[in-house]
């Protein structure tokens, strides 16, 4: 079955079929109908590489993210496929663990399928991508770590803002040691938010002891460690600020084993709100990188740069904003509770008999 026979049986010219199918604005809606019952009819499927060579066009997105198995890109797989469905695109997804070897194939499968662009959001510059991607003329889209370069666009992640609330929200429940578990330090994310976590504490006043920054690598068992070493501390932090909802979930279940409460005895903040923040016990206070946002956002920037393929313009970037979200792994310090209990037996009343 071709469209000479689609175009005969829906009583409309071949070229009608071919613009229905391209999805072309320009078909008579009443035409496009009939084109697409008789597709539906007989269960024609139309070639799409033969199709890409003709036009020059596959109507597929490339999306590369760091590991599939992390909670956080489940998410943004699923919303950039969303959009991308809904406006007439396919969507080629792979992950790359973070592996130069998995990165190489997952660049080879990208040109192989002539892909119209590719959202790279694996939080890591990948100077292969750039090589041979930018190579082909192919429109990129980054998160942070993209060179300013037309035809490449970048997301810029707010992580200051979040952090920033999120550091001030455990000062004002009288926490004043506070430790920071960071992502691995060769993700330029992870620098970023250690270095905005710094920052925050500098611009309140409180000190940020070297020993209270612990490296770990963004899993469940990598938090589980780093709160293993924190426990051992001769002063041991009332709060632990996590670069990632994963991390301070290993933190967490690591508390417990040492049986320690949180929030009462410790309290924990994540980062990324994923779903999962809502269903431990306690529900984890976090720092939300919307998911849907950053899918949305990454579709926009990349459709943006092929309807501006051919035009050398400046670089475009894109900005998304982090917030703090609020639920019950965070409380007042321990000593600051205890003060206020005191404080307030004093002003009770003395009884005589």
């Amino acid at each position: 079955m071709n469209i000479r026979e689609i175009a005969k049986r829906a009583n409309v010219s071949i070229s009608t079929v071919s613009r229905t199918i391209n999805r072309h604005q320009t078909v008579d809606p009443k035409l496009a109908k009939r084109v697409w019952k008789v597709i539906e009819e007989i269960g024609y499927y139309p070639n799409t590489q033969a199709r890409a060579l003709v036009s020059g066009k596959s109507r597929i997105l490339g999306l590369i993210v760091s590991e599939i198995t992390n909670p956080f890109f489940p998410e943004v797989v699923q919303s950039f496929e969303n959009t991308a469905v809904a406006n007439g695109y396919e969507i080629l997804v792979t992950s790359t663990v973070h592996e130069p070897k998995r990165m190489e194939l997952a660049v080879r499968r990208m040109i192989e399928r002539r892909v119209d662009g590719v959202a790279v959001l694996t939080f890591g510059f990948e100077e292969t991508l750039t090589a041979d991607l930018r190579y082909r003329k192919i429109p990129l889209v980054f998160v942070d770590v993209g060179p300013l370069v037309p035809g490449v666009a970048n997301i810029r992640i707010n992580y200051m803002n979040g952090i920033r609330q999120a550091v001030q929200h455990i000062a004002a429940l009288r926490h004043e040691r506070i430790a920071f578990v960071t992502g691995p330090l060769t993700l330029q994310s992870a620098i970023t938010r250690r270095e905005c976590f710094e920052r925050s504490m500098q611009e309140i006043g409180l000190h940020v002891a070297p020993e209270y920054i612990v490296e770990a690598n963004h899993t469940l068992e990598g938090g589980m460690r780093a709160f293993a070493r924190i426990a051992k501390l001769r002063e041991r932090p009332t709060a632990v600020f996590c670069s990632n909802d994963m991390t301070a979930i290993g933190v967490m279940r690591e508390a417990y084993e040492y049986g320690i409460s949180v929030p009462r005895e410790i309290s924990v903040v994540g980062f990324d709100n994923i779903r999962l923040c809502e269903f431990t016990t306690p529900p984890l206070t976090t720092v939300e990188m919307s998911q849907v946002g950053l899918a949305r956002l990454a579709f926009r920037a990349l459709v943006e740069e092929l309807e501006d393929k051919e035009e050398a313009g400046a670089p475009r970037e894109y900005t998304l904003t982090t917030n703090l979200v609020l639920r019950r792994s965070t409380a007042l310090a321990q000593a600051a509770r205890a003060a206020s209990k005191k404080r307030a037996r004093g002003k009770e009343p003395v009884t005589t008999a």
